[in-house]
């Protein structure tokens, strides 16, 4: 696929991320910061507001751009081979990561995990260059790498971390407009929710699944590239950690999903204080968890 096509691609699943922000009716802004949001020539961006507005997410006639539909998963462009293979491979490796495969401070072989991966050498190397942002790799001084591994110290500083984005998530969709997507997503939500507390005798295994699409549509209101980076490896790790001790499994589901339907109801009241107070104690007791999941491997 050449270079320009995928350029064009990101920068069109991007302005579609845009639209996700604003209500229907709502300008959109002038071709210059539409630029500079999706880092592209004015030509691309102009290219990306034919097809948004041949599909019907906008209507576009000369300098007069506003929303009419909220975008759906369908509208987005398939990402290039390379984009699938790269997130295909951090997630593999996180993976093998948090499944304590090795314990931190190992040397890693690049030669040996290439062919672990089916990568070439040159290109893992550059993975893991790049995923030396996330604090689980490091250069070593004298050449090479070492993991650093999941400690007991990395997660507290993931769930601080974690707390300072959900809250801030959370404060913003207690801001939203009524006809936001996010409210009919939430309503869904609710039942979900309700649905599985009527079943947990059974059903309480299911709990990650609706914990991730829960914590994910309410972090889909904040667009920002930099949350969105390390968003992928919070959303990994906060999901194994349901898999790493299984002691009082239901018991804890149940306990979360009282606390999701306490953010929601707040949420749903337009109770903004509420809200983050409840997303705030939900984070605590996950941070918890994640605590007393680490100790069962030792990490604690």
């Amino acid at each position: 696929m050449a270079r320009t096509d995928t350029r064009y691609r990101a920068a069109y699943n991007c302005l579609l991320d845009h639209c996700a922000t604003l209500s229907p009716g709502a300008d959109l802004p002038a071709e210059s910061a539409l630029c500079e949001i999706a880092e592209v020539s004015r030509t691309v961006v102009r290219r990306c507001l034919g097809r948004l507005d041949e599909h019907g997410v906008i209507s576009w006639d000369g300098r007069a751009k506003h929303v009419l539909r909220a975008p759906t998963e369908a509208d987005r462009l398939e990402a290039t081979a390379t984009e699938g293979q790269s997130e295909d491979l951090e997630q593999r490796f996180l993976e093998w990561v948090l499944r304590f495969d090795v314990p931190a401070e190992t040397n890693l072989s690049v030669a040996e995990l290439s062919r672990t991966f089916g990568v070439s050498q040159h290109e893992f190397k550059e993975f893991l260059a790049s995923l030396s942002r996330f604090g689980l790799v490091a250069r070593r001084p004298r050449g090479g790498w070492k993991l650093l591994g999941f400690t007991r110290n990395y997660a507290i500083e993931l769930s601080e971390f974690r707390a300072v984005l959900e809250v801030n998530a959370v404060s913003q969709v207690a801001r939203l407009p009524d006809d936001h997507p996010i409210w009919p997503r939430l309503s869904e939500l609710r039942a979900a929710h309700l649905s599985l507390r009527d079943r947990i005798e059974t059903d309480y295994h299911d709990f990650s699944q609706l914990d991730g699409a829960f914590h994910g549509a309410i972090n889909s209101i904040v667009r920002n590239r930099f949350i969105s980076e390390f968003q992928k490896v919070i959303s990994l790790i906060f999901y194994y950690h349901y898999l790493w001790d299984k002691t009082e499994e239901k018991t804890r589901n149940a306990a979360a999903i009282e606390e999701h339907l306490a953010i929601i109801d707040a949420l749903e009241a337009r109770d903004e204080e509420a809200a983050v107070e409840a997303a705030k104690a939900h984070l605590a007791t996950s941070r918890t968890t994640l605590l007393s999941s680490l100790r069962h491997h030792d990490l604690g």
